[in-house]
């Protein structure tokens, strides 16, 4: 059996120019980046924002095993399918991270037959994206540390720096660090943090923005600081927006590659769903409603985080009004959420099915809150027996939900046929009456309670002194008409890893909250989620390798 990165060295890609035709996109609307990969030019986003706009689904999942369900696989593979059935379609995916690449959970470019390609350009360095946006952030570090350094004009309390460094990599020796030491003329000793770049509000600023004057203006509310009178610190008070616009100029304009099946694909931002909005940037979204009929796009982790993000943050702030939603559940997660080891995920087991698939229910209701119609797929792994998937059709069809089976892994558009005309037919016989979560205007633990009772089943909300003190601290200085975005365990519904199923009456504990005022959204951290992640005792990284020929070999 070959494994991704070897079906996608033997894929027959087209040039991207011919790629991007489908989508009535001309050579002189795009900027190449070799044979296979460009990116949009704005004349070409600006020709066609007055056209009339597609469907827009959306696929998430319930909540994954560690190494992840297929989301990503399902959401290409119902892309290809829908082209199959002669339908005007496209995929508008996240960018990978380098950080679970060489981690434990690989790249985020789909697998088998149901891939985009250039695989092992896109998993790593890409159009040079992410580069920029880390640029960027550390930039503006890199200024606010100098301006200590010549003087403080500003008065900015060393003790109360918020910008933190990003790094997209896993490395956990960086979450706290000491910057500074040596010579006077090395800089303020001071405490110092990195997270990983998906993390970053530069990242959310860039998925967020809507053309590039929004983009720096959101860049110069960037809060870094507070100074001595305990007064914020903007990024626009360091005078080096300009500088880190000029750095993002090029990473604003999203790209485009092509499946397996050489259909048009749209990659473009990454914030994680665990510790950040979890959405591709609403540039592209935006640009896919545009060219075409179908748009399928994805949400991080489960329905949980990325699709209540989408959902409450994303949707809201771009206008975006989705369709439908498409849950992908694994006969493997169910078993893991029913208990079951992760050895023995691949042993037919009924009873841990029975225990575990509460959370699909959960996740069904879930979607169901914000007015959409949903069709459940399960991502079908060879393990799977008849007894299992008829479990489970049974159980989504007591709820009134149709049950898919997708092969896409396996059988590229072909195996998502199925999951295809549920959609079609989902999308013809039922009407989105798609409403966010929440009001923005109601105070911020409000906010997080409704996330915390109404989506994870949680029984209440605590807090920390430091949280408490952030949520005063933010509601004087009026930001208080946002949305919240929620940093978890994708492992749980709960912000307890070991916590699977449906949890109920536990308390969500909310130890640190800011305010990320170049987004738009407050951020609070329940429980042990790390914003720098670190690397596995055996990360992937010990088995990539390039062989003699000069092939990428280990990387999936």
């Amino acid at each position: 059996m070959l494994t991704d990165i070897e079906i996608a060295e033997k894929a027959d890609m087209k040039d991207i120019r011919v790629i991007a035709e489908k989508i009535g996109c001309s050579e002189d609307d795009l900027e190449l980046y070799g044979k296979h990969m460009a990116k949009f030019s704005d004349d070409f986003m600006k020709k066609v924002e007055d056209n009339p706009s597609g469907k827009l689904i959306l696929v998430t999942a319930i909540n994954p095993t560690p190494a992840g369900e297929g989301k990503t696989t399902v959401t290409i593979g119902l892309g290809d399918a829908l082209r199959k059935l002669g339908k005007n379609s496209i995929v508008a995916l996240r960018e990978p991270s380098l950080g679970p690449c060489f981690g434990i959970k690989g790249g985020a470019a789909g697998g088998g037959y149901a891939q985009v390609v250039p695989m092992e350009k896109l998993n790593l360095h890409f159009t040079g994206d992410f580069h920029a946006i880390t640029s960027a952030n550390n930039l503006l570090c890199a200024c606010l540390d100098n301006h200590l350094m010549q003087g403080n004009l500003l008065r900015i309390d060393p003790k109360r720096i918020v910008i933190k460094r990003c790094l997209d990599m896993n490395d956990r020796a960086l979450r706290n660090i000491t910057i500074g030491q040596g010579k006077r003329l090395d800089g303020v000793v001071r405490e110092d943090h990195f997270i990983i770049t998906v993390a970053s509000e530069v990242m959310a600023i860039l998925c967020l923005a809507s053309d590039l004057d929004d983009l720096k203006a959101r860049l110069g509310k960037i809060i870094v600081a507070y100074n001595y009178d305990n007064k914020p610190i903007f990024a626009s008070d360091l005078n080096c927006v300009g500088a880190m616009t000029v750095l993002l100029k090029d990473a604003i304009r999203p790209n485009i590659i092509q499946t397996l099946e050489n259909n048009p694909a749209i990659v473009h931002g990454g914030p994680f769903a665990n510790i950040a909005h979890g959405c591709n940037s609403v540039r592209a979204t935006k640009t896919a409603l545009k060219v075409a009929d179908y748009v399928v796009t994805e949400a991080g982790f489960g329905a949980d985080l990325g699709a209540e993000k989408f959902l409450d943050i994303k949707c809201r702030m771009a206008g975006l009004r989705p369709d439908m939603a498409v849950l992908v559940a694994t006969v493997r997660a169910l078993k893991y959420n029913g208990g079951v080891a992760k050895d023995e995920l691949n042993n037919e087991n009924i009873d841990a099915l029975s225990k575990g698939i509460c959370n699909l229910g959960k996740h069904i209701e879930n979607l169901q809150k914000y007015g959409l119609p949903v069709v459940v797929t399960l991502n079908k792994f060879v393990s799977d027996t008849d007894a299992e998937i008829d479990y489970i059709r049974q159980y989504c069809a007591e709820r009134g939900v149709e049950l898919t089976v997708s092969e896409v892994w396996a059988k590229g558009g072909e195996g998502g046929i199925p999951l295809a005309k549920a959609v079609l037919e989902t999308l013809e016989t039922k009407k989105s009456e798609y409403h966010p979560l929440y009001s923005a205007e109601l105070p911020i633990k409000e906010k997080i309670k409704t996330i915390a009772t109404e989506i994870y089943g949680a029984a209440d909300v605590s807090y920390s002194a430091e949280a408490d003190r952030a949520i005063k601290k933010i509601e004087e200085m009026g930001y208080t008409d946002t949305p919240v975005c929620m940093a978890k365990t994708q492992y749980s519904l709960s912000d307890d890893p070991k916590k699977l199923g449906r949890p109920e009456g536990f308390t969500v504990e909310i130890r640190e909250v800011y305010m990320s005022a170049g987004a738009g959204f407050v951020v609070a951290i329940a429980g042990s989620i790390m914003t720098m992640p670190g690397l596995p005792k055996k990360p992937a990284a010990e088995v990539i390798d390039i062989d003699e020929n000069g092939n990428t070999v280990g990387l999936f």
